[in-house]
């Protein structure tokens, strides 16, 4: 199987000022280009040649695991946003996340929180059970939820080339922002 780069449904601008163009032709253009293309090339000739993305994400480790990793991460991540999309959760998924977290500013702080805490680089994942059932889920590197049999929702990346150029050193104040372009149709869509 051949990966290739996902194009977003909006322009490297539309984000700005939370994503600004540059970060967006960096981490998309750059950063995840690269991952594509090594992914490509690890894959040829094994075992994971013809496999979808999430079956290598769950079988591989190594080399191959971190690109599968960084591609459908990246890939998530990149199709939640939207520069005009519904900004807050409703029906089951915010049912959901009340009765977790008991109010969807709560949640937003743990999840903002759990981003903070996570030391070095990795992602920040809300997911699901098998029984849907909710949970915050801090991955180091390319970890994805996947690995741990729960489903992926939304997630945030908290490498500093994803916000490095935009906020410096500043995590916090990034993942703050986020929130103002999740487009949580899309997200609901994955619940």
């Amino acid at each position: 199987m051949k990966f290739e780069l996902i194009k977003p449904a909006y322009d490297a601008d539309a984000l700005a000022p939370v994503i600004s163009r540059q970060t967006i032709e960096l981490h998309h253009g750059k950063h995840l280009q690269g991952y594509v293309n090594n992914l490509n090339n690890l894959i040829q000739e094994t075992e994971f040649e013809n496999a979808d993305l999430e079956t290598i994400v769950k079988k591989s480790d190594g080399t191959v695991f971190n690109n599968a990793g960084q591609v459908l991460n990246h890939n998530l991540y990149f199709t939640q946003f939207s520069p005009d999309g519904c900004r807050q959760p409703s029906g089951k998924l915010s049912a959901a996340i009340d009765a977790v977290w008991g109010s969807f500013e709560n949640f937003q702080k743990e999840f903002e929180n759990a981003g903070v805490s996570l030391f070095g680089a990795g992602w920040v994942w809300l997911a699901e059970d098998e029984n849907g059932k909710l949970s915050i889920v801090k991955e180091a590197n390319a970890g994805n939820p996947l690995t741990k049999g729960l489903k992926p929702l939304l997630g945030f990346d908290v490498w500093e080339h994803a916000y490095y150029i935009d906020y410096q050193n500043r995590r916090a104040d990034h993942l703050k922002e986020l929130w103002k372009i999740i487009d949580w149709k899309v997200v609901e869509k994955r619940y």
